[in-house]
């Protein structure tokens, strides 16, 4: 051995300054123009200075929203208005109602459910509509008439009612619980109609009523309002 000092042994990789591997888990090294807050919730420079008095961002206030769960589905029905049901998503929603996606999870169990509880509120309005027009309806009037303005002007003139309820139909085909949303609607029409007609009539008229409306609103050359009362008139025969 020679009589030199031996040189001392360089630290461990993890133990030497600056390196990663020094710090513990979930801390790191501040480096030169770093902006790490500081515990006090202060800024550092990027001298490393403590900015005692740099603003710290306020936390945005929490919005009053007691209704945000019924605006929801009301503006659900408007999206699937816009994109139909394949471009209905927890997104699109969200933002068309300018809420948190997470308010989407927090109010309601699935997307399914939203849309069956958005197309049950809007085929109740549909439902109280009809009531209303052939409850002000004369018992002793054209019924005939009656059923034909309600195809005419009530669904025909109203394109957006009519394209969501294809689109209701079009769910209702791979989707139980809009099939059963669909057979409520019809139930509702039927009974309304029976207060014109009995009940075997009412049925033929408001499966002829939706056919019509189909067809007149995909053809290229849709019945006239004549036309679509003669069919009517032949259904209704003498039992008004």
């Amino acid at each position: 051995m020679s009589g030199e000092a031996a040189e001392p042994a360089a630290p461990p990789r993890d133990a030497r300054a600056g390196s990663p591997e020094a710090t513990s888990p979930g801390e790191r090294t501040a480096l030169p123009g770093d902006a790490a807050t500081s515990l006090k919730g202060g800024r550092k420079g990027t001298d490393g200075a403590e900015g005692e008095g740099a603003p710290v961002p306020a936390r945005r206030p929490r919005r009053h929203d007691p209704n945000r769960r019924d605006r929801i589905i009301d503006v659900t029905i408007d999206v699937i208005a816009e994109h139909g049901l394949a471009g209905t998503g927890h997104r699109s929603v969200a933002e068309a109602a300018d809420v948190p996606l997470g308010s989407m999870t927090y109010h309601f169990a699935s997307l399914d459910e939203l849309v069956e509880l958005a197309f049950s509120r809007y085929v109740s309005v549909l439902a109280d509509r009809f009531d209303a027009r052939l409850a002000a309806a004369p018992e002793s009037g054209d019924l005939a008439a009656i059923v034909t303005d309600v195809i005419m002007v009530d669904f025909l003139r109203a394109r957006r009612d009519l394209v969501l309820a294809y689109e209701l139909y079009l769910g209702a085909a791979r989707n139980p619980a809009l099939r059963e949303v669909t057979r409520t609607w019809m139930r509702r029409s039927r009974r309304a109609l029976e207060r014109l007609t009995d009940p075997a009539t009412a049925r033929v008229l408001d499966a002829l009523l939706e056919g019509l409306v189909l067809h007149n609103f995909l053809a290229t050359d849709p019945m006239t309002r004549e036309e679509v009362h003669q069919a009517v008139a032949r259904v209704i025969g003498p039992a008004r």
